[in-house]
């Protein structure tokens, strides 16, 4: 005979009304269904049966959690489609990983996709600043905005303050037509793109009028205090120390920090200092301070994307050698 077992489900950033359906009709519907008994408390599900019953019921609840994530919705429609597919006998299908996906979006869930990704959301964990650093196409920025969602999702933070510094990649500023608006919103692009990609627009619309989600220059972040605050820097190779120093030091109580860059693509003038590299020297070994090194294995873009840095860098390590050999004849 099977013993009886218990298990709990927390319905982790989902709203229980949500998941339980307009007069508990969704909880109702899987009462009727599951052979397991499910009691909801809140935000957590308690299944009781043997292990069969309750393992079968877990699989369901799972798909349920990862359509309430991915749709912000959930019908007594989409109950009984997931209640009648799970009808069927699948003892190869693998059950939801739950505890390695950082956000549900309507696309996919975002989760790591390399070792290097991995150690770089462990370390967001049991660090409150984290430093990701490495080439284009890693996922850097990507997973960043994620993991600023997932805080703001589970309100373990107020808001988010998304900011990159405004400097120019071989076009001028002055140039760009319109207002001082128009004329940032280019150098922030890259992160509207990253949070469009994750939420429905008119979500993203209403968080940033309420200043939920705020994108701005680096430089609006000077005077500022941020408390119960999620903040990523982007583009960091692009900081000056001085730049670098503030904006760390904006960090108020119960706020976390993600900085990103690219070492390899520093667009300062000739002559000036990265407060990327610097800070490197500065803070290394500071307890709740991570360093995450990506490396070209961990690029997730386009294939080509990890052939062209590579490319790259086998042609700079060839200048810097035929630049030495020409200085030495030079010298003789």
């Amino acid at each position: 005979m099977n013993e009886n077992t218990e298990r709990r489900i927390k319905l982790k950033g989902v709203d229980p009304m949500v998941f339980y359906g307009a007069q508990d009709t969704n909880l109702r519907f899987l009462e009727g269904f599951l052979d397991a008994t499910i009691i909801a408390r809140g935000n957590e599900i308690i299944l009781r049966g043997t292990l069969e019953e309750v393992d079968a019921a877990d699989k369901i609840i799972s798909e349920l959690i990862y359509l309430v994530n991915r749709n912000g919705s959930l019908t007594l429609n989409d109950v009984e489609t997931v209640t009648q597919v799970s009808g069927a006998e699948e003892p190869d299908t693998e059950p939801v990983d739950r505890e390695n996906v950082i956000l549900y979006t309507k696309r996919q869930p975002i989760k790591p996709r390399t070792a290097g990704q991995q150690a770089y959301w462990e370390s967001t964990k049991t660090n409150d600043i984290v430093f990701s650093i490495g080439p284009a196409g890693t996922g850097k920025t990507y997973m960043a905005v994620a993991i600023a969602l997932a805080y703001l999702r589970d309100k373990e933070v107020d808001r988010i303050v998304l900011c990159r510094p405004a400097v120019e990649a071989g076009e001028s500023l002055g140039f760009l037509p319109g207002d001082l608006r128009d004329k940032v919103d280019p150098y922030l692009r890259p992160l509207y793109d990253a949070l469009f990609s994750m939420m429905h627009p008119e979500k993203l619309r209403k968080r940033m009028e309420s200043a939920t989600i705020e994108i701005a220059p680096l430089a609006y972040m000077r005077g500022r205090t941020l408390n119960n605050c999620f903040v990523i820097l982007d583009e960091a190779q692009n900081t000056s120390p001085a730049q670098m120093k503030m904006f760390l030091t904006r960090l108020g109580p119960n706020s976390h920090a993600i900085v990103t860059g690219d070492i390899t693509q520093i667009d300062l003038p000739v002559k000036s200092h990265s407060g990327l590299i610097e800070v490197q020297k500065i803070l290394k070994g500071i307890d709740g301070i991570g360093f995450i090194y990506l490396k070209d294995k961990d690029v997730v873009r386009h294939r080509l994307v990890r052939e062209i840095i590579n490319a790259y860098e086998q042609f700079d390590k060839k200048e810097e050698r035929q630049k030495g050999i020409e200085q030495g004849q030079n010298i003789e």
